[in-house]
């Protein structure tokens, strides 16, 4: 018998991040739900790092995943711009971290390669085949949409570990 496993995909962002949850069981995918956490641009730092930690704390409350993967991020605009993305995405990995999950990171382009097939494309594509392959899936924003894709990404890589781990034995 197959077990199903269930992903939170996250896609860090200071302004806004996205979080995606699916099922996994054998090839079979299942959307459970998406959203967008924002912080206020207005307040600090340390409050709006705050806000994005209470919201994955919620979600992960709420949806119960076993995984956790995570979107690796880099910006070349500008150093301080880096940084904070940065902070956000040590949130990202603190949250689930600290729930007790494994944690995968996966590089942009190979989150695009899992779901588009190739490891370059734009949003509209994403959305396009996350919801070919989560017919159910709703999503607020590109940034659940891009969550929703490294759920799926986590989802096809964990499968392939398994099979070269069963392949070893």
């Amino acid at each position: 018998m197959r077990e199903t496993i269930r992903i939170i995909g996250i896609d860090p962002g200071l302004q806004c991040t996205g979080w995606g949850v699916i099922e996994s069981c054998g090839s079979t995918l299942t959307f459970i739900s998406a959203g967008t956490l924002k912080s206020d641009p207005k307040a600090e730092l340390a409050s709006r790092l705050c806000q994005l930690h209470e919201g994955l704390h919620e979600a992960l409350d709420n949806h119960k995943p076993d995984e956790a993967a995570v979107e690796q991020t880099f910006v070349n605009k500008g150093a301080s711009s880096t940084l904070k993305l940065g902070q956000a995405r040590g949130i990202a990995l603190l949250v689930p971290a600290r729930a007790g999950l494994t944690v995968a990171e996966y590089a942009p382009n190979q989150v695009k390669k899992s779901v588009i097939g190739v490891g370059h494309g734009d949003k509209n594509q994403i959305k396009l085949m996350v919801k070919m392959l989560l017919p159910k899936a709703q999503f607020d924003s590109d940034d659940a949409a891009d969550a929703l894709a490294i759920a799926i990404c986590h989802a096809h890589c964990r499968k392939s570990s398994d099979l070269k781990i069963a392949a070893s034995f």
